[in-house]
């Protein structure tokens, strides 16, 4: 509802005026998230981020400092960006973006004069962990979609480093679906270190006014036989190979409807087998993987399209015409019944039913009843892209996908995805097919109706596909549901999730309080330590010795929230923000991914601004050690810090003379009875480039957990220290490693006051080495690099007397690094160039 007087619109002195228009819902949920680290739940499409967006104007204008706001994409962190942008009176280059598109020495120079920082995860962990950015004068930090802070999500670790090293802490999470049931709530609470539950629904009076009703259609699709011919044959071919798995004993089933959970439980009993050294597990691996191959197919065949199993099978015929194929993709498709059934399915010339019903939908809807907009969402990339052309032929339609590139399939850019989006909200064309790329908070513009190819089995994702109906009008959601297939199962499934989460969310609204004091004891002691109220006066990060927060008395009164009093919100209370989301699982059902941001830091190193008293011990870690927990480990104890490099060897160095490789006892047993002898390499150039090379073995049953004669395992121990000079330690997991780590750097560097050199202190023995290593040092080119320049130009003078053109001819080689090798070999001696504008090779 458009307001046009003055007095609708939040007034503040960081706020654009006249843009965000009063809600009373979000100014109460606003001022209980400005006093307390507070978990918002509010329906998809009424503005947590305008909630966030308060809180943070009224942080940085009270407390000063920067607000730190993270969401799972980048489509989301530009979204969130333009908003805030639009939205703050703060100038935009205080405004960044932080992805993995940034460089990480940019993003450490930016980190320093950015009031507001919109980021996705996996760059702040990293940057964390590299020590280019700090947290102590963060005074706000929003988790956007924040049901995500289960497990090893980097949501966990920026929380648990945030509430360790900020100042003056506050956290807002959000989220729509914060958690299937009650246990899940209070885990995300517990890793973000939430205090307060704030919970709204469509049925709060202050909310009911801004939502309209959402009807949910399920419709019933026949299969014809031709279809059904194909699904029969590839179930034939399942109940064979479980039929095998159960002589094995690992299965009790022969049914071709096994369900998951029993497929995950096989494996569990083939893993034990192989940790065994038996080779029936082996076997058995092979033959369950089969089992899942078959399975996807007949999932494709039923809910989606035969033209999706047929892209599908030939993928499949594919890999197992390419080198080292594995044997159960190449028993596959010589398997008779499959082979039958690809023929069916080439043969199949006629439409699935559910896209002749997905034709009459869009047709009655943009037709008969005049619509604007339509999304088709279906799990499969294969169907979106045979859906968009199929329409193609009768209305104005675009796919969405993710970022991810495969066989057959190229995805959309971030640029593409934001100009597909702006094209949608602008009338350009009427029908947008999306996998699960948009089903989350991206601001996908409204609808009149949703169209779900298929149930959705996940409590979470089907309510945000609905939100994006029934804001502003009554919306409608269709769902098509193949009779007698995996699809009714995900229909009771969604059902029963979908009402479970909506009572969860009644009862949490309720029993907010009952849920805070449930919050783990350990945890919340934790958090008190870092209060800086703990006289009960309250403050912005506690509410005292039992005071009710401002912002909850308030809200439980009905009446506007004394805590946001400075926001000059008298006046009406209706208007309707801007209507930004957040949130988005940038992810194809299909396992096309796009949902960590790859940060290719190759050699590139920036560190954040220290205090030049403090003694830390410091500790280098490559970043494909980022796999583990150790680097997070070490980068939250006191007295260490972590600097992330590309490591020409090793994984760790301590010191100018001390540097590590890791190996599990699973990976050095490994390399004793297969082709891969890449430690003793490994060992060879640590010792070259280290005085003090170390060898951390990490786990228990060195002599028992294979079936490897002793004698093996330690001739190779020998071999290690007296023939590479090798020290060789154990350690019982990556904690033990990690705490290892630290005591060594921490000898090295405060007791024998060694300093840290990622390049050793032992000169490189041969030519060759010493080569490569001049070579390497421009412009942070690569080991791998480096020999293809020398390999290609013949020796060190060649390279530097390159052309240009000639540089961009050797693989590796790009525009970026050609430029500047020129620059380095021919400026003049003191040129100010800035090198953090440089790529990596």
């Amino acid at each position: 509802m458009a307001a046009t007087d003055d007095a609708a619109y939040v007034e503040h002195p960081l706020l654009t005026p006249s843009l965000i228009e009063r809600r009373l819902y979000q100014l109460q949920l606003a001022g209980t998230a400005r006093e307390n680290h507070t978990l918002v739940s509010l329906p998809t499409g009424l503005g947590k981020t305008t909630v966030s967006l308060l809180v943070t104007a009224e942080r940085l204008h009270e407390v000063g400092g920067k607000a730190l706001f993270l969401a799972p994409t980048k489509p989301l962190v530009q979204q969130h960006a333009d908003f805030y942008r639009e939205a703050l009176t703060i100038p935009d280059d205080e405004i960044v973006v932080f992805t993995g598109d940034v460089r990480p020495d940019d993003r450490a120079d930016l980190w320093q004069d950015a009031r507001i920082v919109i980021a996705t995860p996996q760059v702040v962990e990293n940057d964390l962990i590299g020590d280019r950015v700090r947290l102590d004068d963060v005074t706000h930090l929003t988790f956007d979609e924040c049901h995500r802070a289960t497990g090893e999500y980097a949501y966990v670790y920026i929380a648990e480093r945030y509430h360790q090293d900020a100042d003056d802490p506050l956290v807002t999470g959000m989220s729509a679906s914060p958690g299937g049931d009650k246990e899940s709530i209070l885990e995300v609470s517990e890793n973000l270190g939430i205090r307060e539950v704030e919970v709204m629904t469509e049925e709060d009076a202050d909310v009911a006014e801004y939502t309209h009703d959402t009807d949910v259609e399920w419709e019933t699709i026949e299969l014809p036989d031709e279809v059904l011919e194909i699904r029969d044959l590839l179930n034939e071919v399942i109940s064979d190979r479980l039929e095998r798995l159960k002589e094995m004993g690992v299965s009790n089933t022969t049914q071709p409807d096994v369900s998951q959970k029993q497929l995950n439980e096989i494996r569990g009993q083939l893993q034990r087998l192989i940790d065994n050294d038996k080779s029936e597990g082996y076997q058995g691996m092979s033959v369950h993987a089969e089992v899942m191959k078959l399975r996807r197919a007949v999932e494709l065949v039923e809910t989606q399209s035969v033209e999706s199993v047929r892209r599908y099978f030939e993928r499949q015929r594919n890999a197992a015409r390419s080198s080292g194929a594995s044997k159960a993709s190449q028993r596959l498709v010589s398997e008779p019944n499959v082979r039958r059934a690809m023929r069916k399915a080439e043969q199949f010339d006629d439409l699935h039913p559910k896209f002749s019903r997905t034709r009459i939908l869009l047709a009655q809807t943009l037709g008969i009843e005049e619509g604007e907009r339509v999304i088709v969402f279906t799990e499969s990339r294969d169907t979106a892209e045979a859906l968009t052309d199929f329409l193609a032929e009768s209305f104005h339609v675009r796919r969405f996908v993710g970022q991810g590139d495969r066989e057959g399939s190229d995805g959309m850019t971030q640029n593409e995805q934001q100009e597909t989006l702006d094209a949608f909200r602008a009338g350009e064309f009427e029908v947008l097919v999306s996998t699960s790329v948009a089903e989350e908070g991206l601001d996908v513009p409204e609808v009149d109706l949703v169209l779900f190819f298929e149930p959705v089995p996940t409590a979470i994702r089907s309510i945000q596909r609905k939100g994006r109906t029934g804001r502003q009008a009554e919306g409608r959601v269709v769902v098509l549901m193949a009779e007698d297939t995996r699809d009714e199962a995900y229909f009771w499934i969604s059902r029963r999730r979908e009402q479970e989460m909506e009572d969860e969310l009644r009862e949490l609204k309720g029993v907010a309080d009952e849920v805070e004091a449930e919050l783990d004891a350990a945890d919340q002691a934790a958090l008190d330590a870092y209060d800086a109220t703990a006289d009960g006066a309250g403050g912005s990060d506690g509410s005292g010795d039992g005071a009710e927060p401002a912002g909850r008395t308030a809200a439980a009164n009905g009446g506007t929230p004394t805590a946001l009093s400075d926001f000059g919100t008298a006046g009406g209370e209706d208007g309707a923000d801007a209507d930004d989301d957040g949130g988005e699982n940038e992810s194809d059902a299909d396992a096309d991914t796009d949902e960590s941001d790859a940060d290719d830091d190759s050699g590139v190193v920036a560190t954040a601004e220290s205090d030049p008293e403090e003694e830390l011990a410091e500790i280098v870690v490559d970043q494909r050690e980022l796999d583990s927990t150790i680097a997070r480990d070490l980068s939250t104890r006191e007295g260490v810090r972590t600097r992330l490099e590309t490591l020409a060897v090793g994984d760790y160095v301590l010191s100018d003379r001390v540097a590590v490789e890791r190996k599990s006892v699973a990976d050095f047993l490994d390399t004793l009875v297969g082709e891969d002898r890449s430690l003793f390499e490994q060992a060879r150039a640590l010792s070259r480039h280290y005085a003090r090379p170390v060898v951390i073995l990490e786990g228990d049953d060195l002599y028992g957990s294979r079936n490897i004669h002793p004698g093996a395992i330690r001739g190779a121990l020998a071999s290690l220290a007296v023939d590479y000079g090798m020290s060789v330690l154990r350690t019982e997991d990556e904690d033990d490693t990690a705490e290892m780590l630290a005591v060594v750097a921490r000898r090295e560097q405060e007791r024998r006051d060694r300093s840290v050199s990622v390049h050793g202190k032992k000169s490189a023995k041969t030519l060759p080495e010493q080569q490569e290593y001049v070579v390497s040092a421009i412009a942070d080119i690569g080991p791998v690099t480096a020999r293809s320049l020398l390999e290609t130009f013949g020796s060190v003078e060649g390279v530097m007397t390159a052309r240009e053109e000639d540089l961009l001819e050797v693989d590796g080689v790009g525009e970026v690094t050609a430029e500047r090798v020129r620059e380095v070999v021919g400026s003049d001696y003191g040129a100010t160039t800035d090198v953090d504008d440089v790529d990596d090779a």
